[in-house]
């Protein structure tokens, strides 16, 4: 009886699959013939549902021949029903072609950002843009391991970051090219820089999860400002969909570096955002009861969790004609970094650098930043509409640095504990913000032969960095401990306030008329801007010290904690008298001309572009500076022309020609100088603009959904390139100062590979960028004179790389993606190549900063109701950011510390630790 049991199951089974067969196909856009990424397939009789794959396919397995009927749908796209037969084989062809769903308005199409903001949205901007560009979309933002934009910014090809004290990014480097030579919009607007001397923008202000998406412009058009030699990062803010849309998500997490140490904080409630002379007056005399106890008030202790979270609703009312979208982020987060510098000198006849002393510090920082976003538009009809947006980024960052410093001698031995010592803490306050406000308005005219897009612009910045404080103590004491320690110099205590803030107006206008339409097309595009920038910036330092009844008081002994300290201000009525202390103006008009021709194989874009420059400075308080006023006007004629040749519907050829300038920072020109912690800076009065020809030629493949290949080279060569040195003094030889200036030509190439490839669930994203630069900088030597025996000193020139410049940098993310199981996975790293990071006065002296490897996850896992939970890790190989001076100096082998090695010498070192959270995300829509 069991053996035909047995007998019958097998015989039911073989009739079954006799019956049974697999069921794949594809689902693609209609109008683009991308492959869709994450569409619902539904198999009826019986009900089976499944997603498509990161390559836009999907399988069924055990489907029974027959007739059977499958939908299909996606947001944003109309729903697919069919019903056909299945056969026995031959049915993995199937083919789904979605329609947009997109609501219109008298002929007026209104996107959903839902589709912008995914990577097939991003990879057809790419493909349709006249500028060679790279996007993020906003999908890859949300889930990658990224919170801020300058971190969204390394997964870029052809991007590297500089990071700040907490090794998050802070600036980006475009193609070898300095933070100096890129500008940063917002909505295609050039937003302001908090630095109180510089143009560029620190792109850690901004939270990533108020973007739409994130774009890098390698290439100029003429209605494209053009200072941009390096390229342009535009941040494209959420926009309002035809659909209601809700996007909350809410995360908690720890920084590793805190379960080894504590944390560092005061109380900045009680700072005075005002010095004594602003509040009383210029001849008001400071007395220690002006300033405030708190900044010298230190608490060691386990930080809180950190917090983050954001919120973004939006809508369309009236027949869709009204769309608002508010947008709002914010992150509380406790960072730091662990950091050993060794103090080093070139003498005598050395050709290398003798190690002096060094330094262990400890950062502690607390980081608040506040993101806002606000959109309306308005459609009045097909030829119509305005919209009005506004953006406010706030990043508060108190921060503690303590550090200690052993000088060096010949018979120092660091396991001996005993050295002598010196004691340097300081507490900062800085707070950075940025504020944009557009008016933007699209009308046409004449059966659309005719647009016209303007825009009022009224952007705002400001730094502020009120009541800096810094103390120093020095003694000879054991284990690096406060112990028996006493002021050190004779004013060991400074209070300084640093203030600027930006004011721009800006006026922009484009003019489209279409001349030719059908298979050739031809516009004709004429426009200008016109931006007011008004800068105020203000310094203030206050020196203190203790009374000659208290000058060798003892740490531990005769006072406790620095509030004790009765200190007398040397200098009551401050120093405001300095070349800090400044307003700049900068007037920019602009007028640009260009034509678009468009055939069924070619796209030419050319013209040209004329940006005429006042810029100038007032020293409110020359103080026997020899220009208190100065200005430089100048104009540019800046041509251009883009060509792309369509090889097929997927691959094209994309070529361009564009001249760009990059203009002085604010303080820059001013003839001032400023004593700064570590070294003195002076600006230059004779610093010129920058100009440069750039070259493209990329070959660029766009073989399906999200995936491409883009292989590129570029050459760029540059006119009085501005680069910072260390100079010695022409009058006093033994002072030495930083400062800016123009060091000829140079030139600047290289090749890019940038690749996105899915197979069904698992993706590869991966780009790697050569850059090779060269510049030649005038550099000082000693050497022995062959008549006297004496050594002096001797000028030659260096060629070396651009400063910042990494020869190589690569990025490589494996990406899992699993929609019918709503999971979201990725692992990133991010190389970036060796590179200069301080160049100095004397030969083979430059500081390096070594090559190093970034690796960061993230995954996500979706559940009914719009839920997700999601976990970020960042810096998971506590990679440290090391610095070093290439070649070797026998006197450091006295030092018993590893510091040398294939030829190199360690100057820093700085660790930060591994950064985790964890959280929640809900979306409606």
């Amino acid at each position: 009886m069991n053996k035909s049991l047995q007998i019958l199951f097998l015989l039911l089974f073989c009739a079954g699959t006799a019956n049974a067969t697999k069921l794949k196909g594809h689902v693609y856009d209609k109008q683009t013939g991308e492959a869709i990424v994450g569409a619902t397939v539904v198999l009826e009789n019986p009900r089976r549902v499944t997603n498509t794959g990161l390559d836009g396919t999907f399988e069924f397995k055990d489907v029974k021949v027959g007739t059977a009927k499958i939908s299909v749908s996606y947001i944003t796209y109309r729903t697919i029903e069919k019903t056909f037969m299945i056969l026995k084989e031959d049915n993995d062809h199937l083919k789904f072609y979605m329609e947009s769903d997109s609501k219109s308005l008298d002929d007026i199409t209104i996107k959903s950002n839902a589709v912008s903001s995914t990577d097939q949205g991003a990879r057809r901007l790419e493909k349709n843009a006249p500028q060679l560009m790279n996007i993020v979309s906003g999908r890859a933002i949300e889930i990658s391991p990224d919170l801020t934009v300058a971190n969204v910014m390394q997964r870029i090809s052809g991007v590297s970051i500089e990071r700040n004290s907490n090794g998050d990014g802070q600036y980006a480097i475009l193609r070898g090219m300095d933070k100096r030579y890129n500008y940063t919009l917002v909505n295609g607007v050039k937003i302001p820089s908090p630095d109180n001397k510089y143009r560029y923008v620190p792109l850690d202000l901004f939270p990533a999860d108020l973007l739409d998406r994130l774009e890098v412009y390698k290439t100029l058009t003429p209605n494209l400002e053009g200072d941009a030699i390096g390229g342009a990062i535009n941040m494209v803010m959420k926009n309002a969909p035809g659909q209601m849309q809700v996007n909350a998500n809410v995360s908690t997490g720890y920084s590793q570096l805190f379960f080894d140490r504590k944390f560092t904080s005061y109380n900045a409630s009680g700072i005075n955002y005002k010095s004594p002379y602003e509040l009383n007056g210029k001849n008001y005399s400071a007395t220690q009861n002006d300033f405030t106890k708190g900044t010298l008030d230190y608490k060691y202790k386990n930080p809180a969790p950190n917090l983050i979270g954001s919120l973004s609703l939006s809508r369309r009312f009236l027949d869709n004609r009204l769309g608002v979208v508010l947008a709002g982020s914010y992150q509380n987060t406790y960072r730091g970094s662990n950091s050993t510098f060794y103090n080093n000198s070139v003498v005598g006849t050395d050709a290398y650098a003798t190690i002096t002393s060094k330094s262990y510090r400890e950062f502690s920082e607390q980081q608040q930043r506040t993101g806002l976003h606000a959109k309306i538009d308005y459609v009045f009809n097909k030829d119509h509409q305005i919209s009005f947006y506004n953006v406010y980024v706030n990043l508060k960052n108190q921060q503690v640095r303590d550090a200690v410093t052993t000088t060096y001698n010949k018979d120092y031995d660091p396991t001996a504990g005993n050295a002598q010592l010196v004691f340097d803490t300081r507490s900062r306050l800085t707070e950075q913000q940025i504020y944009n406000s557009t008016l933007h308005g699209d009308h046409q005219f004449f059966n659309d032969k005719f647009k016209v897009k303007w825009s009022a612009v009224y952007s705002s910045a400001k730094n502020d960095v009120p009541e800096n404080t810094s103390i120093s103590l020095n003694g000879l004491e054991q284990n690096f401990q406060r112990k028996r320690t006493s002021l050190v110099n004779t004013n060991p205590v400074t209070r300084r306030w640093e203030r600027n803030t930006d004011e721009d107006l800006a006026a922009y206008l484009d003019l489209t008329y279409h001349v030719l339409e059908g298979e050739h097309k031809l516009d004709v595009m004429a426009g200008g801007l016109y931006r007011d920038k008004q800068r105020s910036s203000f310094f203030n330092n206050y020196n203190m010290a203790q009374g000659a009844d208290h000058a060798n008081d003892i740490y531990g002994v005769n006072f406790q904690n620095y509030t004790d300290l009765n200190l007398v201000v040397s200098n009551p009525t401050g120093a405001v008298a300095n070349s800090l202390t400044y307003d700049a103006t900068e007037q920019t008009a602009s007028g640009y001309g260009m034509f678009k021709y468009t055939s069924a194989k070619l796209e030419v874009i050319g013209g040209a572009r004329v940006e005429h420059t006042n810029q100038g400075y007032n020293l409110l308080f020359p103080a026997g500076e020899s220009f208190p006023k100065g200005n430089q006007i100048y104009t540019d004629v800046l041509p251009s022309l883009t060509a792309k040749y369509f090889l097929t519907e997927k691959a094209q050829l994309h070529a361009s020609y564009y001249k760009a300038l990059n203009r002085p920072g604010f303080y820059e020109i001013v003839p001032g100088k400023v004593v700064n912690e570590e070294f003195q800076e002076r600006g230059n009065p004779n610093l010129q603009r920058a100009l440069a020809d750039n070259f493209d030629l990329r070959y660029e493949l766009f073989p399906g959904a999200s995936e491409q290949l883009l292989v590129g080279a570029f050459y760029k060569r540059i006119k009085n390139p501005i680069e910072y040195t260390f100079q010695a003094d022409a009058v006093r030889g033994q002072d030495i100062y930083y400062s800016p200036g123009n060091f000829g030509t140079a030139n600047n190439y290289g090749a890019e590979v940038d690749y996105i490839k899915y197979f069904s669930k698992i993706g590869v994203k991966a780009n790697y960028t050569y850059t090779h630069s060269r510049i030649n900088t005038t550099k000082t030597t000693r050497v022995i004179n062959s008549t006297t025996g004496d050594t002096e000193p001797a000028n030659v020139n260096q060629e070396r790389p651009l400063y910042g410049q990494s020869a190589h940098i690569a990025n490589l993310s494996l990406l899992f993606k699993d929609t019918k199981k709503g999971w979201d996975a990725q692992v990133a790293g991010a190389y970036t190549g060796p590179r200069i990071n301080t160049v100095s006065q004397f030969l083979n002296n430059d500081l390096w900063q070594k090559g190093f490897v970034q690796v960061d996850a993230s995954a996500e896992k979706r559940f009914k109701g719009g839920i997700s939970v999601f976990v970020k890790a960042n810096n998971i190989l506590n990679t440290p950011t090391k610095l070093f001076i290439k070649g070797t100096n026998p006197a450091n082998n006295d030092i018993k510390e590893d510091l040398v090695k294939n030829g190199n010498t360690l100057i820093r070192s700085d660790y930060y630790g591994q950064n985790y959270l964890l959280g929640f995300r809900y979306k409606f829509n």
